[in-house]
């Protein structure tokens, strides 16, 4: 019996009670196994069967529609680093492009789907989609904006965003019904700052959690960088931390009180005027009020 190998324990899947500081969720998150959505494992299935056809654009486009894919990407690349590979990957086409076609789809099969991960938590798995649907608005607008300032490389713009909330997607994942309570939290009372409310429920801050989760899995330091709101000097920063903001905030609505100050602060990054902004970005026109005779007019006619 003594000298029977010992079974490696399984990857921890959901998380019931916050850990009582930052290093329990480290250990926490060092053992998980990140799951995938399943139209991303759908997608890639399809696109298996024609590997020898497939080209790394087509393959990134649909890495970058899944941040916790794009985390496992970054990941398996830093994992599988040679020794001669001095240099960070910071986007996921170059990271295909180590990697190979082939040596990727045999790398990522039979991925761990979120949808059976929260299979008994429907709220938590509605609360994930609508934060990874913020991402993907949020690295869209990143991505027009980095063109329009000639950025030198908009993908490492756009992978940066849509990584920027990862922590938030992880506490989704693991701890639904802890991510639950936060999400409630911010409903019931927007006064309350988020960063309270999750050192409260969590026993620390995400952004913590972020910067130390990329310090423990090695992230790229300048995709770190990018993400972090310390830097916002910077214009790189700036254009990912306001799209970031700008998805956040029009996910409450386009009457959003925060609103008005984001279109300020693009309209200065990007040199342009707000109502260019507004028109760029999608903002709906605002509708007239309706005239008071002819409100009451209608309620006499709805009436009789």
């Amino acid at each position: 019996m003594e000298n029977m190998p010992q079974i490696p324990p399984l990857p921890p899947t959901i998380v019931d009670a916050r850990f009582s500081d930052l290093g329990g969720w480290l250990e926490f998150y060092r053992q998980a196994d990140l799951p995938v959505l399943r139209h991303t494992a759908h997608e890639l299935e399809r696109l298996r069967e024609t590997a020898e056809n497939v080209n790394g654009r087509a393959l990134s486009a649909i890495i970058l529609r899944d941040p916790l894919m794009t985390l496992r990407v970054l990941g398996f690349i830093e994992k599988n680093r040679g020794k001669r590979q001095d240099t960070d990957i910071t986007t996921i086409e170059r990271a295909l492009m180590m990697i190979g076609i082939g040596p990727f789809f045999n790398a990522f099969q039979d991925l761990p789907l979120v949808e059976d991960r929260l299979k008994g938590h429907p709220k938590a798995l509605l609360g994930l989609l609508k934060v990874i649907a913020r991402a993907r608005k949020a690295a869209f607008w990143a991505r027009d904006w980095a063109a329009l300032r000639h950025d030198l490389s908009t993908d490492e713009v756009i992978v940066a965003t849509l990584l920027h909330d990862y922590a938030e997607i992880l506490m989704w994942c693991f701890a639904p019904a802890l991510a639950t309570q936060v999400k409630d939290r911010q409903t019931q009372d927007r006064t309350l700052r988020s960063v309270a409310i999750q050192a409260e429920v969590y026993g620390i801050p995400l952004y913590e959690l972020k910067l130390a989760l990329a310090e423990e899995w090695h992230l790229p330091e300048l995709l770190t960088s990018l993400m972090d709101a310390e830097n916002a000097a910077q214009p790189r920063v700036r254009n990912v931390k306001l799209a970031v903001d700008l998805a956040r905030h029009s996910a409450n609505g386009w009457d959003d009180a925060a609103l008005p100050d984001d279109y300020t602060a693009i309209a200065d990054l990007l040199r342009v005027n707000e109502p260019t902004i507004k028109k760029r970005i999608g903002v709906p026109e605002p509708q007239p009020e309706p005239d008071a005779a002819a409100a009451a007019d209608a309620s006499r006619s709805s009436a009789d």
